[in-house]
């Protein structure tokens, strides 16, 4: 739970129970901080485990980049869906060495998969909407649920203007399903500020980005995206319409989906 602390940096926070007051007066805590304090503060405030999904975009390679230099103490996962780029695997290794730190991987259970495969064959996610968000629930959404197990908090590289579903995330929400906190330490940045930190730091990203491929997942789901198209456009683009999420940041409740509490960042201004 959230206690009350006395920092140099900031006021103390005085929370009242429930997981929406905490989160209220966790985002008022950060709003004004910088990306890389907000994770700090947190760690601080914030009693029990703290994993950061790292999916290695820039946004997370930021986000490690940060931990490691600061030393805080926050459980860094990655969910290997099996079907992840050779470039993606190159990074993670190159990330290990240049921080020296092992990154925790979850890998989708193999009953799941088998079933999903003799379903629906190796690459069946192409038939359809729904038989994508299927192989998604295999492949990374049930994972995520054994990565966060026992966290107080989640914190990911969500930013309010990769899209319009996005946007409506916050620096700092609840997770009902989960009964956690969602911080997204930058969510008030915009992708130049994060590969301005990338390059001031020499920090390793994924070698597609110099080839047009900006959001990358899962290698059969992601393809390169022409100048000035939305960065999500890249994610599953033989579908029309929609939201390109595959269901790690969607709230679900009995199978249906759910509102998310969500306090917005008071200092948005789409830049860092």
């Amino acid at each position: 739970m959230l206690v009350e602390k006395s920092n140099r940096d900031s006021t103390p926070i005085t929370l009242r129970p429930g997981l929406a007051e905490r989160a209220g007066a966790l985002a008022g805590a950060l709003a004004n901080l910088s990306p890389a304090e907000r994770i700090a503060r947190l760690r601080r405030d914030l009693d029990g485990p703290v994993v950061l999904t790292l999916g290695f975009g820039v946004e997370g390679q930021v986000l490690f980049h940060w931990i490691c230099e600061r030393n805080i103490d926050v459980d860094v996962v990655t969910l290997d869906t099996g079907r992840l780029f050779p470039e993606t695997y190159e990074l993670w290794a190159e990330t290990e060495r240049r921080y020296g730190r092992k990154i925790r991987a979850v890998y989708p259970d193999h009953v799941a998969l088998e079933s999903l495969i003799e379903k629906q064959g190796i690459d069946g996610f192409y038939a359809s909407k729904q038989a994508r968000q299927a192989c998604c629930d295999v492949r990374k959404t049930r994972p995520l649920e054994r990565a966060l197990a026992g966290a107080s908090a989640w914190i990911t590289g969500l930013r309010a203007d990769q899209s319009s579903e996005r946007r409506k995330a916050g620096l700092v929400s609840v997770d009902a399903d989960r009964g956690m906190l969602k911080v997204n330490p930058l969510f008030d940045w915009s992708r130049e500020a994060v590969l301005a930190v990338v390059k001031a730091n020499d920090i390793p990203i994924n070698s597609l980005h110099a080839k047009g491929f900006v959001s990358i997942g899962c290698a059969p789901c992601t393809r390169a995206i022409q100048p000035g198209e939305p960065e999500r456009n890249g994610r599953w683009w033989w579908e029309n319409g929609g939201n390109r999420e595959c269901g790690l940041h969607v709230q679900r409740k009995r199978g249906r989906v759910s509102k998310e509490t969500v306090v917005p960042a008071t200092n948005y201004a789409g830049c860092g």
